[in-house]
C-alpha cells in the first residue's frame, strides 16, 4: 500500500478520481491497495457462496463485497473484502455507502496488506465497533476470529484448515475452513 502525508477527509475522498484504484483513508492517511490475486479471489468468492447462502435462508442481513465503501467517520472509510450488515442494523445500508461499523468484517490478507490488516484495521475496526473481525490468511490456510468483548477485540479462536469457523454474530452460522482453502 502507498501513502500520503495530507490529511484526506471523506470529502477528499468522494472527489478522486475514479482510475480503478482501491482507496481507503486511516486516520486521515489515504491508502492505495494493490489489486488482489487469483487466490485471494477464490477464497472471497467461496466465503460469499457461503455466507450468502446461509444469511438468505434465514432472512438475518446482507453480505457485501469490495468495494464498498464503510464511512467510519470523516477521516476513516475503508472497503473490507467482506462485510456482513444484520437485518437489525440495515438503516446503515445507504444507496451510496455503508455510514458504521459492519456486524462482520473479513479481511483476506495479501503480501502488501497483512501487516495492516493484523494492526491498523484491528484496531480500526475495533475503534469503531465491529463486533466480529476475521483475518483470513490464504498464503497458510488459516484464520483469525476476533470478538469485540469490553470495546476490545478478543481472539476468539486461531483457525487451520481442519477447524470450523463458528460466527458470534451470524447465529448459527459455521464453517469448515476446508471449504475455502480447497484448491
Amino acid at each position: 500500500m502507498v501513502t500520503q502525508n495530507k490529511l484526506v477527509t471523506y470529502d477528499d475522498y468522494q472527489n478522486l478520481p475514479d482510475d480503478g484504484k482501491r482507496y481507503e483513508i486511516s486516520g486521515g492517511k489515504l491508502y492505495i491497495a494493490p489489486s488482489p490475486n487469483t487466490l485471494h479471489q477464490r477464497i472471497s468468492r467461496k466465503l460469499e457462496y457461503e455466507l450468502e447462502d446461509y444469511i438468505r435462508k434465514h432472512n438475518s442481513g446482507e453480505i457485501f463485497t469490495a468495494p464498498m465503501d464503510v464511512v467510519l467517520s470523516m477521516t476513516d472509510v475503508v472497503q473490507p473484502d467482506l462485510m456482513y450488515i444484520s437485518k437489525e442494523r440495515s438503516r446503515i445500508i445507504t444507496e451510496k455507502n455503508i455510514v458504521a461499523a459492519p456486524d462482520l468484517v473479513i479481511e483476506i490478507t495479501s503480501e502488501s496488506t497483512k501487516t495492516i490488516d493484523q494492526t491498523s484495521k484491528k484496531t480500526l475496526y475495533e475503534k469503531h465497533g465491529v463486533r466480529e473481525y476475521w483475518i483470513v490468511d490464504p498464503e497458510n490456510k488459516q484464520a483469525e476470529q476476533y470478538v469485540l468483548r469490553e470495546a476490545s477485540f478478543k481472539l476468539n479462536d486461531e483457525l487451520k484448515t481442519s477447524d470450523k469457523l463458528i460466527s458470534e454474530v451470524i447465529n448459527g452460522f459455521s464453517l469448515p475452513l476446508n471449504k475455502i482453502f480447497e484448491e
